[in-house]
C-alpha cells in the first residue's frame, strides 16, 4: 500500500468516527450539553445518569428545562431488555425524591445506547442544585444502585 493510500485510510478512518460521535449525542443547535455522572451495574447491564439543562425566557421570567438521560451498557451476549428510571431532587425542598418517568429500552449484545432522553421537568430559574438520579434492571432481574448528575439552575 502507497503512502498516499495509508494517508487516505486513516483520513477516512477519522472522518468516519468524528461522524460517529457527532450523532452520539442528537440534540437541537440550542440545546445544552450532557453531562453523566458515575456508573453503577447490575448482572452485566451498566447505566450512568446524565442531565441537561436549557434556560429560556417567557416575558420577564427565566425557565429551565431539565431532562434525565440513561447511558445504557450491556455486556452480556445476547440482547436485552433494559427498564430505568429517572428521579429528581431539588436542593433545599427536603430530602423527596420525585420520579420524573421511567421507560424501557432492548440493548444489543456488548453495545451502549444513549443518552436516551427518560423525562423533563420545567422550573423556574434560581440558585439551587438540581440533582437527578438513574437506576436500571435488566427484564425481571434486580435493580442497580443510583447513578446521579446535577445541575444548578440558571449557571452560565
Amino acid at each position: 500500500m502507497t503512502k498516499t493510500a495509508r494517508t487516505m485510510k486513516r483520513t477516512g478512518a477519522l472522518l468516519a468516527a468524528a461522524a460517529v460521535a457527532a450523532l452520539a449525542f442528537p440534540a437541537p443547535a440550542h440545546a445544552a450539553a450532557v453531562a453523566c455522572g458515575g456508573g453503577v451495574s447490575t448482572q452485566n447491564i451498566g447505566a450512568r445518569g446524565c442531565i441537561s439543562a436549557e434556560r429560556w425566557k417567557d416575558g420577564q421570567i427565566f425557565w429551565r428545562e431539565i431532562t434525565a438521560h440513561a447511558l445504557l451498557t450491556n455486556s452480556r451476549s445476547h440482547a436485552s431488555w433494559v427498564e430505568y428510571e429517572a428521579y429528581l431532587h431539588v436542593q433545599g425542598d427536603g430530602d423527596d425524591w420525585m420520579k420524573m418517568g421511567s421507560g424501557r429500552s432492548i440493548v444489543q449484545r456488548r453495545s451502549t445506547v444513549g443518552p436516551i432522553a427518560v423525562a423533563t421537568n420545567t422550573r423556574i430559574c434560581g440558585p439551587v442544585k438540581i440533582t437527578i438520579r438513574i437506576h436500571v434492571r435488566p427484564a425481571g432481574g434486580a435493580w442497580s444502585n443510583w447513578s446521579s448528575a446535577a445541575t444548578s439552575q440558571c449557571q452560565t
